[in-house]
């Protein structure tokens, strides 16, 4: 047997993760401009979180195929995973399908919450972990499974999208894996962060990677039921906005020879 180590062959990888894409203003946006921002960043491999991209919440199967053909890899979800029934009942399973939800949601319900992936003979694993703090739903502790997730896998480089509302709990996941993955990348609050770094151990980190979608929004919805909810404390429909557009997310380099993270880069595109 002969011993493959792909960074013979590739010594170094750029993979791009795109922050939560936003109803049809980010598939858009995706359809129009990734190849463009591909290019330009010399990107190997895509990583979107595609978890609002069905009018804010859920997705639907047709959105995950206009990605692919956009260029997307790979997707990850969130607290709003199993919003389109369809999309959840039908294809969520399809074992070929390249889409996890979090892994620490109940093992009962559709999906898989880690996948491994070959791209040009470099083993990628991908996990999706939601967080318990001011969530809706009830899960599994995210620090002990990804414990466990990691010790059952054999892979050359790992990265995790944690969706999770409070900034200390992704801080928190960011320094327990400082070392033992390539990345930690936070979803969920739609608005990037700027403290995208190296950990200590060689592990990139950004707290919330941020949203594509609508940019004169509020986390991609239109504004004034949100205002309108915190001033007078009335709920009513929110619907996704309109008009100019951005694109958010990370570049992380790696170098496959030590499988860990050269640099982690801010990507943040405004589209008028």
């Amino acid at each position: 047997m002969i011993w493959f180590d792909p960074s013979f062959f590739l010594a170094e990888m750029n993979i791009l993760f795109i922050g939560d894409i936003y109803g049809k203003a980010g598939r858009n946006l995706l359809a129009k401009n990734l190849e463009n921002i591909k290019k330009e960043l010399n990107i190997d491999f895509v990583i979107a979180n595609a978890e609002n991209a069905r009018h804010g919440k859920g997705v639907k199967k047709e959105h995950i195929n206009g990605f692919i053909d956009a260029g997307v890899d790979f997707f990850t979800l969130g607290n709003h995973a199993f919003n389109d029934d369809e999309f959840t009942e039908k294809h969520l399973d399809e074992p070929n399908l390249p889409v996890i939800r979090p892994a620490n949601f109940d093992s009962s319900m559709p999906g898989r919450g880690f996948a491994i992936v070959e791209f040009n003979g470099v083993t990628i694993l991908i996990i999706n972990l939601i967080g318990q703090i001011s969530m809706k739903h009830e899960v599994k502790n995210p620090f002990k499974l990804v414990d466990k997730i990691l010790g059952s896998q054999k892979y050359d480089i790992s990265l995790v999208d944690f969706h999770a509302e409070a900034t200390a709990e992704k801080a928190a996941l960011g320094h327990y894996l400082d070392g033992r993955v390539t990345a930690v990348l936070g979803t969920h609050t739609h608005v990037q962060t700027n403290d995208a770094r190296i950990l200590s151990e060689g592990t990139a980190f950004i707290t919330d990677a941020g949203m594509t979608g609508p940019h004169d929004s509020i986390i991609g919805a239109d504004k004034d039921p949100i205002i309108n909810f915190f001033v007078n404390e009335e709920a009513k429909h929110v619907t996704p906005a309109t008009g100019p557009v951005q694109f958010n997310g990370v570049k992380i380099g790696v170098d496959l020879k030590s499988k860990k993270a050269k640099f982690i880069e801010p990507v943040n595109i405004i589209y008028e």
